[in-house]
Order: structure tokens, then sequence, then C-alpha cells
């Protein structure tokens, strides 16, 4: 019995459970029914004196004898029928669960198991479906996770491709110097002029490992957001560079509402701005403005500037990218600036546009809060 399918183990108990009552039945008629005595009434007045004689036990022994197979028959029929119908309808559930739970099995989002009653069956079909719900929202999850560290470190390897490129000239000119300076070559014996410069490079390669070391820590810290005022944090943010600004002759509008309430992680956030607005700054010419304020739920920043061509863009947020007007680092940066924006922006799902301005010529950096 341990072997057999659900259907037949539920039709062979159901039927030897019928069997079983049915036999007992009969049995007990046959055994008690002779033991029972019946007294036959009628009329009181007896005409032409005839006189019946009747043996009760021989005569219901005989009847049920004559009465017992049909009844048997009969029983065993309604027994069998009445298994298969009980079993149909236990098992055919039960199994169109099963038939389901298969293609379960195989990932198909299409199927459902169907709940056409509330009893307990019906119960566990529904909690089948739930488990099964809950099991694909965790795959799809997994999924976007999957492609979320795969698309992660791509953009690490590229990354680290760029970082090592760039690290590559200032060494190997740092390399040059200091091998002509050890060799006396002519003019790198003025140790007095050289190895200013020499610390210069210095400086630089040691700015830009610290970049390179910095941005390589974004996506690794999380910052839980909080309420904050943007007013007040934007104005705390803006005034150091409006302090370089008038010293570069630059005009720095601020206009910013009394009160601006919003949920941010305010590290990431400050980072990000504050890299926007040094390269506001760095970008403006003198005379120029740069203006930072509030629109709806937006933050705008514009500096007059001659505005970069739509083609050059989606690149100025690859890392060490610099366009061709501004290729050397002095007026450049380390191009990282853009690149640290768009993932601080991105990883705090603020979407943002960089898009030139017309009137007046320049750029226009706005984040949707």
């Amino acid at each position: 019995m341990k072997h057999l399918k659900l259907f037949p183990k539920i039709f062979l108990y159901t039927l030897f459970i019928l069997i079983f009552i049915v036999i007992m039945t009969h049995g007990l008629i046959y055994l008690l029914a002779p033991q029972m005595h019946y007294e036959f009434g009628g009329s009181k007045n007896i005409t032409n004196n005839v006189v019946v004689s009747i043996n009760q036990a021989k005569f219901v022994a005989e009847a049920v004898q004559k009465a017992l197979p049909i009844s048997l028959s009969c029983s065993l029929v309604i027994s069998v029928i009445c298994s298969l119908l009980f079993s149909k309808a236990i098992s055919d559930p039960i199994k169109r669960i099963s038939a389901t739970t298969e293609r379960m099995m195989k990932l198909d989002r299409t199927v459902s198991c169907p709940t056409q009653t509330k009893d307990e069956i019906g119960t566990l079909a529904e909690n089948v479906n739930e488990l099964y719900s809950n099991l694909l929202s965790t795959i799809e999850h997994l999924e976007r996770e999957k492609d979320a560290v795969r698309d992660m470190e791509r953009a690490k390897v590229d990354f680290l491709r760029a970082a090592s490129h760039e690290l590559k000239t200032p060494v190997t000119a740092l390399n040059a110097t200091l091998e002509n300076m050890i060799l006396g070559v002519g003019k790198y014996q003025d140790y007095a002029s050289y190895l200013p410069e020499c610390k210069e490079m210095v400086e630089q390669l040691s700015g830009m490992i610290h970049e390179i070391l910095e941005t390589s820590k974004l996506n690794l810290t999380t910052e839980p957001p909080r309420s904050v005022d943007v007013s007040e944090l934007l104005a705390e943010l803006c005034e150091p560079y409006q302090l370089i600004a008038a010293a570069h002759q630059i005009s720095f509008l601020l206009d910013l509402p009394e009160q601006f309430p919003a949920t941010l992680p305010v590290g990431s956030f400050s980072k990000a701005v504050s890299n926007i607005l040094a390269n506001a700054v760095a970008y403006t010419e003198e005379g120029k403005t740069v203006s930072v304020h509030i629109k709806g739920r937006s933050l705008v920043v514009e500096n007059e500037c001659d505005p970069i061509p739509a083609s050059e863009i989606r690149r100025l947020f690859e890392p060490f990218y610099r366009p061709d007007l501004s290729r050397n680092r002095e007026s450049g940066g380390n191009g990282l600036g853009l690149y640290i924006v768009d993932t601080l922006l991105t990883s705090m799902n603020l979407p943002f546009t960089f898009a030139p301005m017309k009137s007046p010529l320049g750029m226009r950096f706005t984040i949707h809060l």
C-alpha cells in the first residue's frame, strides 16, 4: 500500500471500510434475525376451523438466506461506486495541484493552482500560489541584484583601467625627470629648478590617488536618509564657493526659499552638490554669473560659459574624461567630478539633467528632489 498512488490508495481504503461495514451488517442480520419472534394478529373469529402453525425462526432464516446474496451484491456494487466517487473527489484536486507544482518547478510564470473550494485543499492551493508568487518575486529581485552587481563589477574594471591609464602619464614623466637628474643629462643638472617640478608631480599624483580611492568607496558606503532643510544645507554648501567666485570676479546668485524640507542622505547629497558647484565656478569666466535656485521640487545650478556640445555631455560622466576644450589638468581637473556626481545621485535615486542654456549662454544642472 505504501507504494500505491493516491487514487488507488484512497479507493482501496474506502472500499475495505465499506465492505467491512456491509459484511458486519449482513452478518448481524443473519445471526440475529432468526432469534426474533413475531406475533401475528388477526380476526378473533376463526372460520372453517383452520389452524395454521408457523415456525418463526425457520421462516425468518430462510427469508434472510434468500435475500442475503442479492442484498450483499447490491451493497458491494454500491460500495465500489461510492469508493470510486469519493476517491475521485479527494484525489482529483490533489492531482491538479501536483501537476501544477511540476510546471512551477520549471518556473512557468503563467501557471497557478486552481482554488475551486474553500476547504483545506483550497487553502493548500492558495498557499502554494502565494509561495510561488513570493518565489518568483525573489528570483526577479535576485536577477536584478545580479545584473546590478555585474554592472558594478564592469564599472569597477573600466574605472581601474581608466585610472591606470591616467596615472601612467605623470608617473612616466616623473620617472624620466628623476632619471635624467640622476644621470646629469643637460639641463636636468639644475636640481634647484627640477626638484620643485618633481615635487609638484608627486603632489599631483597624490591628489589623483586620493580621488581614485575616494571614488572607489562610493558604492561601498550606505548612508540612511534623514529629514533635512535643503535651503539651510545649500546655504552652507555655497558659502566657500561664493568666496572663490568673488576672488575671481564672478557673480554668485543664491535664491532659496525660507524652508525646503526633504529626506536625503545628507553626506552623499552634499558631496554631489559640492562637485557641481565646484565645476560651475571653475568653468565660469571673469565677469560671468553662477546661479543657484530652487524651482518647484528641483535644485537648479546654472553658470554662464561656452555651452558644451551635446555629443560631449554624456561622456562627461565617464571617469577621467575631459573634453578637448579642457584637456589639461590645470583647467580640466582630474575628470572625476561629474563621474562622482553621477554615481552618487544614481545611488540616491535622484534623477538629474545636464543641458546647455540658450539665454544666457551656459550650462544648467538640474536635480529633481
